[in-house]
């Protein structure tokens, strides 16, 4: 690949518009085995400063030349082995970078099954399609004659062959492709139709029984739901240009004349465009268009992890997780301030038991005993019924009572990760534990659970698989680094996305902490086994030790800086400890005494952002947030109520949120702002506390449209 890199690097440059200073040092480092997270913190200097978008940007784009390369590599090999390939071909293929182009190039010399025109060619009826394809003659049948032998029966038969042999010339021009390309691109247009008899069961696709638009206007969330329509058999789907305008671009291209040859061309180029050129660029734009729906939708599924994994945490309360429920009761459990389970017990408050009182009691007693902080509720069946039930204990101190998002807590719970952890304990205590550690720290709980399970995106199911696990470990990985982790504290599933661990040295550091105790510095990362200088290198500066030997263990000043803070507190004649400390010194300091080779300004201001701030999280603070009391279900909204309610998801087209009922509401982009906006996420957050006016109740179809008030 090596030899290709100059043209990588002059591509990714121009797509992105980057320097090719930037990517180049950026492929360099990708390389040498630096992760995202790492170039983004610890490399400004090399890559001038890109973003951890940037970066993912450049790493995707330069992943895709490399697989083309290896592509081109195949058809070169191919094309060889026919004795085919000249030194134009080559050259040709050599310097094509489109994957379209490349194919379109490769398809006259593709291996093929034995199609109508490959059994005409072995009759001996190619020189005649080139006669006719010359469009001379005004006697094709006259010129048909002499083919007419061995396995060729009569001048019909030899005509048909030839046309055969046309047609599949007209589908491997490269020249029609593109003509019938263009007019998809422009006018192709995308429908979906009700199959027959399936008209109750595919209800949930009513809005699509007949629907058609242009392919290029239509939404990623319309064209995810037409697939998914059509893969569960409700729907039929198609994507169709006009046609009429196709065969004029393709006569242009082949008919030249007015004779019978030229008839049989035209003949030849209807039969080319309705079996072999329409359907083929129909495949191609079904899987661009739904490449480009599956990229739309990972985004916004990526976008709202991102936000997920970062949402305020709590931070180390003694807390008390509630599982409700009303026929099984809710679960209730106990948490330490490191999230470890004291205590384990079910109340009923709720029909049909009505153990009301008894229900009570227990929480009085349980908030006392475990000296108990705050309390979490899954948002789940019977949330509202016991968030009002706890908030009407009396408690003998201050308790703030949260409703958390549950998402995935059953996925968990029944986990592999959960059984290990709890192995005697059942699901629903399980699931208890969950809902109170996402409370204390949403992003330490959420990465044991497969993001696609956290009910945060759409389509996720639908869309390219390999490619969202990619997106989404990015985003997880981006999210735990940002926030860094205790070195201490942190389980095996949140120290597996630190910066260069992975799960086989994640699993041996919770080992030797086991064996040896809690980690004194960092230092110390060195005697786990496995971990070389190239892995210190990436993790070291995402690890954090509250109680480390050296002061700056606890922030995200990377090890190979500390000489340089050491230098500053030197000429300050103080100590590292003290400098931390000290707003007025830290400010003294004159960053261009510090600038070397290696060490420039952005990694200086990144050093004394920390020291006036070590180890603080990122993270804003959780607030306590109260549903309207008098709307208990979807009965009890009308028209214009206003209401308060938290963003629970956000696509394309809007966002849901939770109103205190059982069905969120939908603000539809149209209903966000005063102005035109073309994203959600220009003006609203996932949890956000917002104020919502109630704009339609559709109690039938259990839909609620809001508009977005604050």
């Amino acid at each position: 690949m090596s030899s290709y890199l100059p043209q990588f690097i002059k591509l990714i440059s121009t797509s992105l518009q980057l320097s090719e200073k930037q990517i180049s040092n950026a492929i360099q480092l990708f390389n040498e085995g630096a992760t995202i997270p790492f170039i983004s913190r610890y490399r400004k200097e090399m890559t001038d400063g890109m973003d951890e978008v940037q970066l993912g940007d450049t790493k995707e784009q330069y992943d895709k030349l490399c697989e083309l390369v290896k592509r081109k590599e195949t058809i070169l090999k191919t094309i060889e082995e026919q004795g085919m390939l000249t030194d134009e071909l080559k050259h040709r293929i050599e310097n094509c970078w489109n994957s379209t182009e490349l194919e379109d190039i490769y398809l006259p010399y593709k291996p093929k099954r034995r199609t109508r025109a490959e059994i005409a060619r072995e009759k001996g009826l190619e020189p005649l399609a080139k006669m006719i394809m010359a469009q001379n003659s005004n006697d094709v049948n006259r010129m048909a004659l002499p083919f007419v032998k061995d396995k060729v029966e009569s001048v019909e038969d030899a005509l048909t062959g030839a046309k055969d042999i046309i047609a599949e010339w007209v589908n491997e021009s490269e020249t029609a492709r593109n003509s019938v390309r263009k007019i998809f691109n422009y006018e192709a247009v995308i429908s979906s139709k009700l199959i027959k008899g399936k008209e109750e069961e595919g209800q949930k696709y009513r809005d699509y029984f007949d629907m058609s638009e242009k392919l290029s206007r239509c939404s990623s969330h319309r064209l995810l739901a037409m697939r998914r329509g059509e893969a569960e058999g409700f729907l039929r789907v198609n994507i169709s240009p006009d046609d009429e305008h196709c065969l004029e671009k393709l006569e242009r291209i082949f008919v030249k004349g007015k004779n019978e040859s030229a008839e049989l061309v035209n003949q030849a180029v209807k039969d080319a465009f309705k079996r072999l050129l329409k359907p083929a660029i129909e495949t191609e734009f079904a899987a661009e268009s739904k490449a480009k729906a599956d990229t739309e939708a990972i985004r916004v599924f990526a976008e709202n992890l991102r936000q997920l994994l970062l949402a305020p945490p709590l931070g180390q309360k003694r807390t008390l997780g509630i599982d409700p429920g009303f026929r099984t009761g809710c679960k209730v459990v106990c948490l330490d301030a490191q999230g470890n389970l004291l205590h384990n017990e079910t109340i009923y408050p709720h029909p049909p038991q009505n153990e009301h009182s008894q229900a009570m009691r227990k929480i009085q007693k349980l908030v006392e005993v475990y000296n108990i902080q705050a309390i979490a509720i899954g948002n789940g069946t019977a949330s509202r019924e016991t968030e009002h039930f706890i908030q009407n204990v009396r408690y003998d101190r201050d308790v703030k009572v949260f409703v958390v998002s549950e998402n995935g807590a059953s996925i968990y719970s029944a986990s592999k990760t959960a059984r290990e952890e709890f192995p005697d304990y059942d699901v629903t205590v399980r699931g208890a534990v969950s809902i109170g550690r996402r409370l204390m720290d949403p992003l330490a709980e959420l990465v044991k659970i497969d993001p696609k399970s956290i009910g945060v995106g759409q389509y996720q199911h639908d869309v390219d698989q390999s490619q969202l696990k990619k997106s989404l470990d990015q985003t997880v990985e981006n999210a735990v680094n940002r926030v860094g982790v205790n070195l201490n504290t942190a389980s095996k599933h949140l120290l597996t996305y630190i910066s260069g661990l992975g799960p086989q040295l994640a699993q041996n550091i919770v080992i030797f902490r086991t064996d040896n105790g809690a980690f004194r510095n960092r230092k110390q990362l060195m005697k786990v086994p496995k971990m070389g200088a190239k892995t210190f290198e990436q993790c070291a500066g995402f690890l954090r030790i509250p109680d480390s030997d050296h002061p700056l263990d606890n922030s995200a000043v990377h090890p190979e800086s500390y000489a340089v803070v050491e230098a500053m507190a030197k000429d300050l004649k103080t100590e590292i400890l003290v400098l931390i400390n000290d707003k007025g010194l830290i400010q003294s300091i004159d960053l261009q005494k510090y600038i070397t080779d290696k060490v420039g300004l952005p990694t200086l201001k990144d050093i004394i952002q920390e020291l006036e701030k070590p180890g603080r999280d990122p993270r804003s603070t959780v607030k306590v947030f109260d549903f309207d009391a008098t709307v208990k279900s979807i009965n009890d909204l009308r028209m214009d109520m206003e209401l308060p309610g938290i963003v629970t998801n956000i696509t394309n087209f809007g966002a849901f949120v939770d109103i205190g009922i059982k069905e969120n509401g939908l603000i539809h982009i149209s209903q966000m702002a005063d102005r035109y906006i073309s994203n959600p996420a220009e003006v609203i957050s996932l949890h956000q506390h917002v104020k919502v006016k109630v704009l339609e109740v559709d109690i039938v179809r259990k839909r609620v449209a809001l508009k977005l008030i604050k």
